[in-house]
């Protein structure tokens, strides 16, 4: 039974709220500690249960156990004693991978493993804590304080090329190009199975309703943003195909929502259920190779391999490409070996 202890009772302690999440109507009684696990990214179920047991907790504004069953249109609060520190920036030196710099922008190799920008459990050794020690003073776009320089993002655990906007001019220009979709965005993806031919797969992109970390493609506008993606082969190894996607549009998880909705989600994509055995045999040497697969390369198989736009100052089309970490490039070679050998 949840105690009486409402939220306005607590303004002496100066509580900030830091997340808020209200549970939809179709809403299944389900346990707050899972229904946290659902919604909060870079979390645990022991992070949730301490929280919980602090009593920073609430649910309809009054605390609750960690057995509580949320059900329909319940509101749930997460509020600590510090205000969110989403727009604060602590510079770092981190060592950046610039592949190119003038005095307009510079293209980072990001490497898998970072995040972009800071946020909630991830305030420090981010792209933008380094940009922040490196650049003295870069630009902010209106509505993304804290994150400056960045015009575009990539998850945490995919790697490969960012433009970073270093004046206001070219942060203005770049956007624009953003939003226009005329940037040239081409990553590499290891998927399950075999892609048997090239392909464009469309939908709305929104927040799943069973899970908030995870994207699905919708058919109805409103649920979600609309997003084009193109793929084609680049090599068949039998089990997995090697593809490049084109990007016309930039939602989040794009490229990992839009594989799975088509059957062929990203290999070692844990998200997306690409981090188990889709295809292949049963064999224990298959089974073991997969997993010796996984332990090399032990996130989503995605690099944003190419990236080319309009420079800002010169009006002159460039274009950048990075080739694959040796994560990436150790898998496929694996693969390639496997997939040359007699039929196992």
């Amino acid at each position: 039974m949840a105690e009486e202890i409402d939220l306005q009772e607590q303004d002496d302690r100066e509580l900030f709220e830091h997340y808020r999440f209200e549970a939809d109507k179709g809403q299944a009684l389900l346990r707050l500690d899972k229904f946290l696990m659902n919604r909060v990214e870079n979390t645990s179920r022991n992070r949730i249960q301490n929280a919980i047991d602090a009593q920073t907790v609430f649910v309809n504004g009054n605390l609750v156990k960690a057995s509580y069953k949320i059900k329909p249109f319940d509101v749930v609060t997460l509020v600590l004693a510090e205000p969110p520190r989403d727009t604060e920036v602590y510079p770092e030196d981190i060592p950046l991978d610039i592949r190119y710099e003038d005095d307009d922008l510079l293209i980072v190799n990001k490497q898998a493993g970072m995040v972009v920008h800071p946020g909630y459990n991830n305030y420090t050794g981010t792209l933008v804590n380094a940009l922040s020690f490196h650049f003295s003073k870069l630009p902010t776009l209106p509505g993304n304080i804290g994150r400056p320089g960045l015009v575009h993002r990539i998850d945490k655990d995919t790697s490969g090329l960012l433009v970073i906007a270093k004046t206001e001019w070219a942060m203005t220009v770049l956007a624009k190009q953003f939003y226009d979709h005329t940037i040239n965005r081409k990553y590499t993806a290891l998927v399950w199975g075999d892609v048997l031919e090239d392909g464009t797969v469309t939908g709305y992109i929104g927040r799943s309703l069973k899970d908030r970390r995870v994207m699905d493609v919708y058919e109805e506008p409103e649920k979600g943003k609309w997003a084009v993606t193109h793929y084609r082969v680049i090599e068949r190894f039998g089990y997995v195909t090697l593809v490049e996607c084109s990007l016309e549009t930039g939602r989040t998880h794009q490229i990992r929502a839009h594989m799975k909705s088509i059957g062929h989600p990203l290999f070692s994509d844990e998200l997306y259920g690409g981090k188990k055995i889709l295809k292949g045999t049963t064999f224990t040497k298959y089974k073991q190779f997969v997993a010796n697969c996984f332990q090399i390369m032990p996130r989503q198989a995605l690099h944003a391999q190419h990236l080319g736009f309009m420079h800002p100052r010169t009006k002159q089309m460039v274009d950048f490409d990075v080739s694959l970490p040796s994560d990436f490039q150790g898998v496929i070679d694996k693969w390639r070996s496997y997939s040359s050998m007699p039929e196992q």
